[in-house]
């Protein structure tokens, strides 16, 4: 194989992302003993049902409460690699903690995702062994696209002794857990912490890689048993308006890297910000900018129960200072001698403009979360691969296979855009498949 660069540079300091605090700080141990000993340890626990990845949650919270953390952190990485990234960005007010009986009584429940980070931070990162990889046996894997899906699924191969090589076209690996979540849930060096565990099973990362470019497909299929794509969702859409080009309209997933990454991004405090957009990760873009000191609005076409994101995400960013325009829909992005000033509006009917109804909402900033672009024209490299209408990878959802059997493939770039856990659990699922495809029996268990 021709020969491809490493690299591991840290991130540099004075990033935005340093600037934050986090929303749920790391539980002291007394904290952790008192929340651990509240759990009812349920017989078919609701909340171990409602994980994706199926984490036997009275299970791993029992072991803390006995001062077990190393079993309980092994409980918790067996059944999902990347469960310490997991308990920090889950939605867990919709799954484990949603479930937990407590709700039904009308008292606080569990804090579980706390408490898997808990559980988890003493092992992600330190060096310190919970999980054994098998010895090396036959089969090669390669994975496209660094993030949680790949991870995973390179992870669960490389512990049964398969190797697990993942191919990152960017400077760091992670994908969306490293560059897009919100730095008051997780900042980045903590994810390169969780990115650094996986490699330490045995994981091969190589970053700036552009598979297709730097490394033609050919040559993949030519070198592995399987490949594995969780490319995930590409760029962020575009609002497609007059006057979008130019300085100041920025992608929300580009403006969170950015955040995250770019130690020269500086905001003054009196800006004026509007997110177009009604998902999580326009709630989370405005929630930041709000925490950073700007005037934040989020412009969305469509009524406050019909936003994509999740209510909860919601009333904490309106709880923070960020104003919500319904049922607008974005049609002039205002320009005087080429300078933003404004985002002009129009009532919107079904999601669409009504001529004759348009106001302005003045603006430094307008940062669209409408969406990402598709890769179809990278997945077209792959023979037999196909998109549905919506272009998401058609795959077997027991399998995660795709119609080409060597090709399998898992996270956003198949769901459309979910959770790190349900990219988690689709990179598992894979790797389970690819393991009985190439005759290498996984661990009991798994």
């Amino acid at each position: 194989m021709a020969a491809v660069r490493t690299l591991a540079p840290g991130l540099p300091p004075g990033r935005l992302e340093q600037e934050f605090t986090e929303h749920a700080p790391l539980l002291t141990a007394a904290e952790a003993a008192a929340e651990a000993n509240r759990c009812l340890y349920c017989h078919d626990a609701p909340c171990t049902a409602a994980c994706p990845t199926k984490i036997d949650v009275p299970r791993f919270i029992g072991k803390i409460a006995t001062g077990n953390l190393a079993g309980s952190a092994r409980t918790i990485l067996e059944a999902n690699l990347l469960g310490y990234s997991c308990a920090r960005v889950c939605p867990v007010e919709v799954l484990c903690v949603g479930a937990c009986v407590y709700n039904d009584w009308a008292q606080r429940p569990i804090a579980i995702g706390r408490l898997q980070r808990f559980a988890t931070e003493g092992v992600i990162g330190s060096g310190r062994t919970v999980l054994a990889a098998k010895p090396r046996r036959k089969g090669r894997v390669a994975l496209v696209g660094g993030g949680p899906a790949s991870l995973a699924c390179a992870g669960t191969l490389a512990l049964e002794g398969v190797e697990a090589v993942v191919y990152e076209r960017a400077r760091w690996g992670g994908g969306l857990n490293t560059a897009g979540i919100a730095p008051y849930k997780m900042p980045a060096a903590d994810a390169l912490r969780e990115v650094a565990f996986i490699e330490s099973l045995g994981v091969r990362l190589e970053t700036g890689v552009d598979v297709g470019e730097d490394l033609p497909v050919e040559r993949l299929f030519a070198d592995f048993d399987a490949i594995f794509l969780g490319i995930g969702l590409g760029g962020d859409s575009r609002l497609r308006v007059p006057g979008e080009e130019g300085p100041g309209v920025v992608g929300a997933t580009a403006l969170i890297e950015r955040v995250k990454h770019d130690p020269t991004l500086r905001f003054a405090p009196s800006t004026r910000a509007v997110v177009v957009g009604g998902g999580n990760t326009a709630i989370d873009a405005a929630r930041e900018l709000a925490k950073l000191g700007a005037s934040v609005t989020i412009v969305y076409r469509r009524r406050r129960e019909q936003m994509p994101g999740y209510d909860h995400e919601m009333r904490q960013a309106l709880d923070e200072g960020v104003h919500l325009l319904l049922e607008r829909a974005p049609v002039v992005v205002v320009r005087r001698d080429r300078q933003l000033v404004a985002l002009r509006v129009a009532r919107a009917e079904d999601g669409r403009p009504v001529a004759g109804t348009e106001t302005e909402v003045p603006a430094d900033l307008v940062v669209v979360s409408i969406g990402q672009a598709r890769l179809a024209s990278f997945v077209a490299r792959f023979p037999g691969v196909e998109l549905d209408g919506r272009s998401r990878i058609v795959v077997d959802p027991a399998t995660g296979r795709t119609g080409n059997p060597r090709v399998y493939a898992g996270g956003d770039a198949v769901n459309g855009g979910k959770e790190v856990v349900n990219a988690v659990a689709d990179g598992q699922t894979a790797a389970r498949a690819m393991l009985a495809a190439i005759g290498a029996a996984p661990a009991q268990g798994a």
